[in-house]
């Protein structure tokens, strides 16, 4: 099946304050509040803490820059091979295979499935799409896992991106709801920060935000004055 397009989840299968052990909308799937905030819906990698920042999965650089077999146009396989590290069944389901060196860079493909791998094994990809352009030996691809497919609490050092904001302490490897934009509650750890400031992941306090500063990802701009230590309102600006 191709890839669909579609709006904004219109109806949903689950409370936004409620978690679930069986998946009920595409991981990533976006709703919105009357009140402009938005939500996503996410897997949890570890059990999250309300008012905390979350990270996307941690990249997995033995899967970046991999070798794939010849395939020519129209194919909805692609065959790699991965570097130092394992594979899970599916982990990349819902993912991307990003093509990184030409032939055929600039694309990207997303994965519908694929089996489990050994390290320095073979694993093959099955897309949603078929290959517009011919991968060669010459070729390299990025396994990109989605997003929101095991989130974290985002760590004082930085392993991905931020995806969102906790609004319920989700069980891992259950399901529900993170915010993504709107006005949100977080911690802020470091340091008091200004009302109307920007805001960003905190690089000592795991999950916190602190006023901006140095390289980290802004996360959003402050709605009122937080004391340190306390939680207060962000707009946020992640997506």
């Amino acid at each position: 099946m191709a890839t669909i397009l579609s709006a904004d989840t219109q109806a949903l299968g689950q409370a936004l304050l409620s978690e679930s052990s069986i998946q009920m909308h595409n991981l990533g799937a976006k709703c919105v509040a009357d009140d402009g905030r938005v939500f996503r819906y996410a897997k949890a990698g570890e059990t999250l803490v309300p008012g905390t920042l979350l990270q996307a999965p941690v990249e997995k650089t033995n899967h970046q820059d991999v070798v794939p077999a010849i395939a020519a146009i129209g194919a909805t396989q692609i065959t790699v091979t991965l570097g130092a590290t394992a594979a899970t069944a599916n982990y990349y389901a819902g993912g991307w295979a990003i093509i990184t060196v030409t032939p055929g860079q600039g694309y990207q493909y997303k994965i519908k499935s694929h089996p489990a791998a050994d390290s320095a094994a073979t694993l093959v990809l099955t897309l949603e799409d078929p290959l517009v352009i011919a991968l060669t030996a010459s070729s390299n691809v990025d396994l990109v896992p989605n997003p929101f497919n095991g989130v974290i609490i985002n760590p004082s050092t930085a392993t991905s991106c931020p995806v969102g904001v906790a609004v319920y302490p989700i069980t891992s490897a259950y399901y529900g709801w993170v915010q993504t934009g709107g006005v949100a509650t977080l911690l802020a750890a470091d340091g008091a920060v200004v009302v109307g400031t920007s805001v960003v992941a905190s690089n000592a306090t795991a999950g916190a935000v602190e006023a901006a500063t140095g390289a980290q990802a802004v996360v959003g701009v402050a709605v009122t004055g937080i004391a340190q230590t306390e939680y207060g309102a962000i707009k946020l600006s992640i997506e």
